[in-house]
């Protein structure tokens, strides 16, 4: 998004909040006791309900597979709904930043959980050159050079912010702190199943290549002990939504032709020609492809969702 088009964006919601307050005051936000908690996507939304349990209520905003974080379109309902949180929970990095723009507007002062700065490979200088970005007028992806954004694939960083969900609530709700630690605990413990069956992925297959068409489960690939051989170009532009140069994509079908790749993942919620060429690629020479996905699939919880790719991982290298 443009800087004159996030402008108008920003000067829509604040105008429309006006129209659409009283039609949503009472849906917006639940007036029975419970905190309000508003996570970017339903990725973070499921762990704070899991963590908050009946205490809270929560919102999230990006919850459809058919809808992408990297450029959603936020309303004036969702800057209502900002309005009223006690608790936002963002990615950071660059993935959500709409939802900077709705804090920025909705002038909510609750606290605000990012979830990229609880990772362990968050860069000590990334808010130093988040600024100079935002100076030479590129706050809008405002993404971290040489930084994984899309933390919620590393097990580490979802265990560091379900306990800092659970340190807010209970600064926000003390009467209810053992519960939420409680809850924050047994979570922890069903991450440590699947650090186990991404250690057992590591010790059989530990080196094996691996060609993923954007970086998005790349922390999950790093933890089962395999390595992206995808060139950085290609999942770049994939990502970007832009097309991949000739030589780019020559050097990614080699890759793929040349026998020393064991899976191709895919993502979900993208795709074109270029990815359609590797994957047609891949079933030519006999490796397998999986897709992965950035929002929770319906009826899954972080867990089982976690459980279920690190599954279908191992099928895919055995």
């Amino acid at each position: 998004m443009n800087q004159s088009r996030r402008a108008l964006t920003l000067l829509g919601l604040a105008a429309a909040s006006t129209l659409v307050l009283a039609g949503c005051a009472a849906s917006a936000g639940a007036d029975d006791g419970r905190l309000q908690v508003v996570a970017s996507t339903n990725v973070y939304g499921q762990i704070a309900s899991e963590i908050g349990g009946d205490a809270v209520d929560v919102t999230s905003i990006v919850s459809s597979a058919s809808q992408d974080p990297h450029s959603f379109e936020p309303s004036a309902r969702d800057q209502l709904i900002v309005s009223k949180a006690d608790l936002v929970i963002e990615n950071g990095g660059g993935y959500d930043a709409f939802v900077d723009g709705l804090i920025d507007a909705s002038g909510t002062e609750a606290p605000v959980i990012t979830a990229a700065e609880l990772s362990p490979e968050w860069p000590e200088d990334a808010d130093e050159d988040h600024d100079d970005h935002a100076e030479e007028g590129h706050e809008d992806h405002a993404h971290v050079e040489g930084f994984n954004e899309h933390v919620w694939y590393d097990v580490d960083t979802m265990r560091a912010v379900a306990q800092e969900i659970a340190d807010e609530l209970a600064d926000l709700d003390p009467d209810h702190a053992s519960q939420f630690s409680a809850n924050a605990k047994a979570f922890g413990a069903d991450l440590d199943g699947l650090d186990a069956a991404l250690a057992d992925i590591a010790a059989a297959h530990d080196g094996e290549q691996v060609f993923m068409t954007e970086p998005v489960p790349g922390y999950l690939i790093e933890d089962a002990g395999l390595v992206n051989v995808t060139p950085e170009a290609f999942s770049e532009a994939v990502e970007e939504e832009q097309d991949v140069a000739p030589a780019t994509l020559l050097e990614a079908l080699n890759l793929i032709r040349g026998g020393g790749v064991s899976v191709l993942i895919t993502n979900t919620q993208t795709g074109g020609a270029e990815t359609a060429l590797v994957v047609d690629a891949a079933g030519e020479h006999g490796i397998p492809t999986i897709a992965f996905s950035e929002t929770l699939p319906k009826g899954e919880t972080y867990v089982s969702w976690m459980q279920a790719n690190i599954e279908a991982l191992s099928a895919a290298l055995a």
